[in-house]
């Protein structure tokens, strides 16, 4: 699931950051905004993902303790 809408139209923020870094990445070309969207897309992608981990909790303990006690299911015919 893609966590913001691609289409929405861009934004201007005003954002501050260290000058020397932001001299750097002017010197080498670099797309800050293009740099921005995919740190916070990072985040926020990181965020779902515990989120998701956080919901799901329970039944994956749940399934690992299966596992543990049963196995997996049809272990006996895998070759590796």
């Amino acid at each position: 699931m893609q966590p913001y809408a691609q289409s929405t139209v861009k934004k201007a923020v005003n954002l501050t950051a260290n000058a020397d870094l932001v001299a750097r990445a002017k010197e080498n070309k670099l797309n800050l905004s293009e740099i921005f969207e995919e740190a916070i897309l990072l985040k926020l992608r990181a965020i779902q993902q515990q989120e998701w981990l956080d919901q799901n909790k329970d039944g994956i303990e749940a399934y690992n303790e299966r596992i543990e006690r049963s196995g997996i299911f049809a272990s006996k015919f895998r070759r590796f």
